[in-house]
């Protein structure tokens, strides 16, 4: 029973930024600040729109809504797990997925790159046939590469068998069945027999020293889709070594590392990266041509 003196969205945002900033949470799941997370997980848990909080700051809240509202806030600050494992969502532009403690919460560079069709690199998006997400988590990008490829089939693939159950439920929200495959594979090794016109990764390449570094939140994903050995680029490594006969003559392989271009470029700069742009610079996304793969 809610005993405490909040009425309205108002004291609890107040509240709950307090909490947060006290207690040195990090955002690095969507939200930027303890205010933006704050009046995420009231109007979520309260089931108002996501983008209308203004007119009702002030209105007067149920007992039992002012205990769910709390209940939230303890467990964002005691637990420090992401909002998004509370919520059982993340955005990814205008696309809402699904989202539990068996995937990393969706984020990407890549994401920006895809309503773009990833110009100049594709020039005739309608003549994309079949495109390879490995790495598929929650298969966020692998639904976003699906619809702006509609002529396109993706696979996409996964080696947690977990996160795999996660983007099914994704795939099936988006009605997405008949174009999208999940595959649960350790990289190309059940992946079929066939040419893609794009690779897309984003793949665990956090390097050690870094990975011993995270914060409380990101501790709370699967390690798995985040360790990428001591220099963050094993995984790469394979992914880079088998594109090369997986692609089409004219197929590319988008790649993303993060803050990890200084190891990107140590092991496969002789290739001649091409570093994409991206809100955060030119240090997130590389790109290689099929041709490129087979020097």
């Amino acid at each position: 029973m809610n005993t405490t003196p909040f009425t309205t969205p108002r004291d609890l945002l107040r509240y709950a930024v307090t909490r947060f900033n006290a207690a040195e949470l990090f955002f690095g799941h969507g939200s930027v600040e303890a205010f933006d997370e704050a009046a995420y997980l009231i109007l979520h848990t309260l089931k108002l729109p996501l983008d209308r909080l203004d007119p009702f700051l002030d209105a007067k809240l149920l007992p039992e809504e002012i205990d769910a509202v709390m209940a939230v806030i303890d467990r964002r600050t005691n637990e420090r797990v992401p909002a998004a494992y509370i919520t059982n969502e993340a955005w990814l532009g205008t696309y809402n997925f699904y989202v539990d403690e068996r995937t990393i919460v969706p984020r990407s560079f890549i994401a920006e790159l895809i309503p773009q069709y990833f110009a100049p690199w594709v020039n005739e998006p309608e003549n994309v046939a079949n495109v390879l997400e490995l790495c598929t988590g929650s298969g966020c990008l692998a639904i976003m590469l699906a619809d702006a490829f509609p002529d396109a089939h993706v696979d996409a693939v996964d080696i947690s068998a977990d996160a795999l159950e996660v983007a099914k439920k994704n795939v099936a929200t988006y009605k997405l069945e008949d174009r999208l495959t999940l595959i649960q594979s350790d990289l190309y090794a059940n992946v079929p027999d066939k040419k893609y016109d794009l690779i897309i990764t984003n793949p665990p390449y956090v390097n050690s020293s870094s990975m011993s570094k995270l914060p409380m939140e990101y501790r709370a994903e699967p390690e798995l889709a985040l360790d990428g050995g001591k220099d963050g680029m094993d995984l790469v490594r394979k992914i880079v070594a088998g594109a090369a006969e997986r692609l089409t003559d004219d197929g590319i392989l988008i790649v993303e590392i993060g803050n990890e271009r200084e190891f990107a470029e140590a092991a496969f700069g002789e290739l001649g990266l091409t570093w994409l742009t991206t809100s955060n610079g030119d240090d997130m996304v590389f790109l290689l041509t099929a041709d490129q793969l087979k020097l």
